[in-house]
Protein backbone atom coordinates (compact mmCIF):
# COMPACT_ATOMS: atom_id res chain seq x y z
CA UNK A 1 0.00 0.00 0.00
CA UNK A 2 1.73 3.65 -0.98
CA UNK A 3 1.65 6.45 0.91
CA UNK A 4 -1.23 8.48 -0.21
CA UNK A 5 -3.59 5.14 0.28
CA UNK A 6 -2.01 4.51 3.79
CA UNK A 7 -2.87 8.99 4.62
CA UNK A 8 -6.76 8.59 2.91
CA UNK A 9 -7.21 5.14 5.16
CA UNK A 10 -5.94 6.59 8.04
CA UNK A 11 -7.84 9.70 7.34
CA UNK A 12 -11.11 8.08 6.78
CA UNK A 13 -10.84 5.72 10.11
CA UNK A 14 -10.09 9.08 12.27
CA UNK A 15 -13.51 10.48 10.67
CA UNK A 16 -15.09 7.82 11.72
CA UNK A 17 -13.57 7.39 14.90
CA UNK A 18 -14.59 10.67 15.39
CA UNK A 19 -18.57 10.74 14.15
CA UNK A 20 -18.81 7.56 16.66
CA UNK A 21 -17.52 9.19 19.83
CA UNK A 22 -19.63 12.52 18.97
CA UNK A 23 -23.03 10.42 18.05
CA UNK A 24 -22.62 8.62 21.43
CA UNK A 25 -22.11 12.11 23.50
CA UNK A 26 -24.51 13.77 21.52
CA UNK A 27 -27.40 10.64 22.63
CA UNK A 28 -25.47 10.47 26.20
CA UNK A 29 -26.50 14.30 26.45
CA UNK A 30 -29.86 14.08 24.81
CA UNK A 31 -30.50 11.54 27.30
CA UNK A 32 -31.58 8.68 24.40
CA UNK A 33 -30.65 5.19 25.70
CA UNK A 34 -29.23 2.09 23.20
CA UNK A 35 -32.83 1.59 21.99
CA UNK A 36 -33.71 4.75 21.11
CA UNK A 37 -29.98 5.61 19.76
CA UNK A 38 -30.20 2.36 17.28
CA UNK A 39 -33.78 3.71 15.98
CA UNK A 40 -31.74 7.43 14.89
CA UNK A 41 -29.10 6.33 12.97
CA UNK A 42 -31.18 2.25 11.69
CA UNK A 43 -28.49 -0.43 13.35
CA UNK A 44 -28.99 -3.16 15.34
CA UNK A 45 -29.44 -1.85 19.87
CA UNK A 46 -26.01 -4.66 19.69
CA UNK A 47 -24.04 -2.38 17.10
CA UNK A 48 -24.88 0.99 19.46
CA UNK A 49 -23.17 -0.85 22.23
CA UNK A 50 -20.00 -1.78 20.01
CA UNK A 51 -20.10 1.89 18.85
CA UNK A 52 -20.00 3.52 22.41
CA UNK A 53 -17.13 0.77 22.53
CA UNK A 54 -15.50 2.47 20.05
CA UNK A 55 -16.45 0.86 16.82
CA UNK A 56 -16.84 3.61 14.06
CA UNK A 57 -19.31 5.20 12.36
CA UNK A 58 -18.53 6.12 8.29
CA UNK A 59 -20.00 9.02 7.82
CA UNK A 60 -20.31 7.94 4.17
CA UNK A 61 -22.89 6.05 4.53
CA UNK A 62 -26.68 5.96 5.47
CA UNK A 63 -25.70 5.11 9.64
CA UNK A 64 -23.35 7.84 9.16
CA UNK A 65 -25.42 10.26 7.64
CA UNK A 66 -28.12 10.26 10.14
CA UNK A 67 -25.60 10.34 12.49
CA UNK A 68 -24.28 13.68 11.90
CA UNK A 69 -27.89 14.60 11.64
CA UNK A 70 -28.72 13.98 15.33
CA UNK A 71 -24.93 15.58 16.23
CA UNK A 72 -26.30 18.49 14.57
CA UNK A 73 -29.33 18.43 16.63
CA UNK A 74 -27.72 18.45 19.98
CA UNK A 75 -24.93 21.50 18.43
CA UNK A 76 -28.35 23.29 17.33
CA UNK A 77 -30.24 22.72 20.39
CA UNK A 78 -27.67 23.12 23.23
CA UNK A 79 -26.69 27.08 22.81
CA UNK A 80 -30.55 28.11 22.05
CA UNK A 81 -30.52 26.80 25.57
CA UNK A 82 -27.73 28.67 26.54
CA UNK A 83 -26.07 25.22 27.77
CA UNK A 84 -28.63 24.07 30.39
CA UNK A 85 -28.25 20.00 30.58
CA UNK A 86 -32.32 20.39 32.15
CA UNK A 87 -33.47 22.93 29.59
CA UNK A 88 -32.04 20.25 26.83
CA UNK A 89 -33.43 17.60 28.27
CA UNK A 90 -37.00 19.11 29.15
CA UNK A 91 -36.92 20.54 25.45
CA UNK A 92 -35.70 16.62 24.16
CA UNK A 93 -38.50 15.11 26.29
CA UNK A 94 -41.61 17.16 26.03
CA UNK A 95 -44.05 17.88 23.68
CA UNK A 96 -43.75 20.27 20.87
CA UNK A 97 -46.40 22.02 19.36
CA UNK A 98 -44.59 23.04 15.94
CA UNK A 99 -43.51 19.51 15.88
CA UNK A 100 -46.38 17.83 16.44
CA UNK A 101 -44.70 15.39 18.96
CA UNK A 102 -41.69 14.92 21.73
CA UNK A 103 -38.50 14.94 19.82
CA UNK A 104 -36.79 12.16 21.71
CA UNK A 105 -39.29 10.45 19.93
CA UNK A 106 -39.41 12.14 16.75
CA UNK A 107 -35.27 11.76 15.96
CA UNK A 108 -36.01 7.97 15.71
CA UNK A 109 -37.16 8.37 11.78
CA UNK A 110 -35.25 9.45 9.14
CA UNK A 111 -38.06 12.46 8.48
CA UNK A 112 -38.74 13.32 11.90
CA UNK A 113 -35.06 13.83 12.71
CA UNK A 114 -34.72 16.29 9.65
CA UNK A 115 -37.72 18.23 10.63
CA UNK A 116 -36.44 18.41 14.10
CA UNK A 117 -33.10 19.93 12.99
CA UNK A 118 -35.16 22.07 10.59
CA UNK A 119 -37.09 23.49 13.64
CA UNK A 120 -33.85 23.86 15.50
CA UNK A 121 -32.06 25.55 12.98
CA UNK A 122 -34.76 27.79 12.20
CA UNK A 123 -34.52 29.01 15.75
CA UNK A 124 -31.06 29.64 15.66
CA UNK A 125 -31.06 31.72 12.16
CA UNK A 126 -30.51 35.07 12.19
CA UNK A 127 -32.75 37.53 13.44
CA UNK A 128 -33.20 40.75 12.06
CA UNK A 129 -34.37 44.26 13.40
CA UNK A 130 -36.26 46.28 11.25
CA UNK A 131 -35.90 50.26 11.41
CA UNK A 132 -38.72 52.27 10.60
Amino acid sequence: MNAGMQAARHTHGDASALLSKATARAAELLQLNNDSLARVIGVSEPTIASVRAGRGIDPATQEGQLALLLVRVFRSLDPLVGGDEAKRIAWMHSHNKALQGVPAKLVENPEGLEATLAYLDGMRGPRFEWED
